[in-house]
């Protein structure tokens, strides 16, 4: 580990000892589970990095590779699949037993482990730039299996609880020239592909499954003045289409408690919570200007843990939900592309 990571464990743990006895959003809701994130900084003209995981108030380099990225811990805890320079790996949450899945000269990113522990779904590009379709590996590696061949892009996959289907966005040409994204659900063994909605004007993105369903963001997911979006539910089939979040201001799904029973969401300039179903959402957070965030819930649905990305500066910070008390577990100072960030994906340990 370099010294530069040294202090910034000590002075983690330094705070740690000086807090007061009272717990923290962070100690209460990790009691027994790690937030696990990417950072990478150069130091002397040398790229360093890897993932990381902040566990009650501690902060542990598990990789020392500056390439590793989007971590995705499998549903018992016990696994973390990342991509590192457009493969997939996984290890365990001490850093441990760290192997490699996939091979070749394709990218692979966004891998995301099954209910049931024993596959890995994630997206595979032929070269940068290029359309991503979804992939299947066996946790313990093996030959990949293309899930959704085609023409189409294929992203954002996401299991449904029982793992019995994966929810995702397929993006077509649409009237003229227009680029469309619906959200598909399909079989992990790659039968049963449905379409889920059918909108040639607007996109559909951001799906998660919840206890009755699929939450997801429709609008326009272009970047700049032109995207917008709300946030709708509909059943698992597609059907019983309805609005959760409307009106003034874009809503963008972030997260979905693991009980299926609350969403987490990006309005404006803050972060928000809402039971899915009647009722109000609750702002949690305020969030800069012109910020970008990732949020995840805790395996009991308490706390969230988001990062913040602002100019100069990156945040990673947990939120207990039930009296808003916030707590930074780490910071990195610089835009994404200067000498110290954070990766985009971040993730919570689950506790059974």
């Amino acid at each position: 580990m370099s010294p530069r990571m040294s202090i910034r464990s000590l002075f983690i743990l330094v705070i740690a000892l000086v807090a007061p006895a009272i717990p923290t959003a962070a100690s209460a809701a990790q009691h027994g589970s790690a937030v696990v994130f990417s950072q990478h900084w150069t130091s002397n003209e040398v790229e360093e990095g890897g993932l990381f995981a902040v566990k009650a108030g501690h902060q542990n380099q598990l990789t020392e590779d500056p390439a590793d990225t989007e971590p995705s811990f499998s549903p018992d805890g016990r696994t973390i699949a990342f991509a590192r320079d457009g493969h997939i790996y996984t290890v365990r949450p001490d850093g441990s037993g760290e192997r490699r899945l996939t091979n070749g000269s394709t990218l692979d990113s966004r891998p995301q482990i099954s209910p049931n522990g024993q596959i890995v779904v994630f997206e595979r590009r032929s070269a940068e730039g290029q359309p991503a379709n979804l992939y299947t590996v066996r946790v313990n590696g093996g030959p990949a299996t293309d899930l959704t061949p085609g023409p189409e892009e294929a992203t954002e996959a996401r299991f449904a609880p029982d793992g019995k289907t994966i929810v995702f966005v397929r993006t077509t040409l649409a009237s003229g020239s227009r680029v469309n994204a619906d959200l598909y659900s399909i079989r992990p063994n790659g039968s049963g592909l449905t379409r889920l909605t059918t909108t040639g004007r607007v996109d559909e993105f951001d799906p998660r499954y919840f206890a009755g369903g699929i939450v997801f963001s429709r609008g326009n997911q272009s970047e700049g003045p032109a995207g917008y979006a709300d946030i709708y539910t509909m059943k698992a089939d597609g059907t019983k289409v309805k609005p959760l979040v409307e009106g003034v201001g874009s809503a963008y799904v972030e997260d979905v408690s693991p009980q299926g029973h609350t969403l987490i969401f990006r309005r404006d300039r803050g972060l928000w919570v809402k039971k899915i179903g009647p009722g109000k959402a609750k702002k949690v957070a305020e969030l800069p200007d012109g910020s970008q965030t990732n949020s995840v819930f805790s395996s009991d649905g308490k706390s969230v843990a988001t990062l913040i990305e602002a100019k100069e500066e990156q945040r990673l910070m947990a939120i207990n939900l039930a009296d808003g008390r916030k707590s930074t577990l780490a910071t990195a100072y610089g835009e994404s592309s200067s000498e110290d960030s954070f990766g985009p994906v971040i993730d919570w340990q689950p506790v059974r």
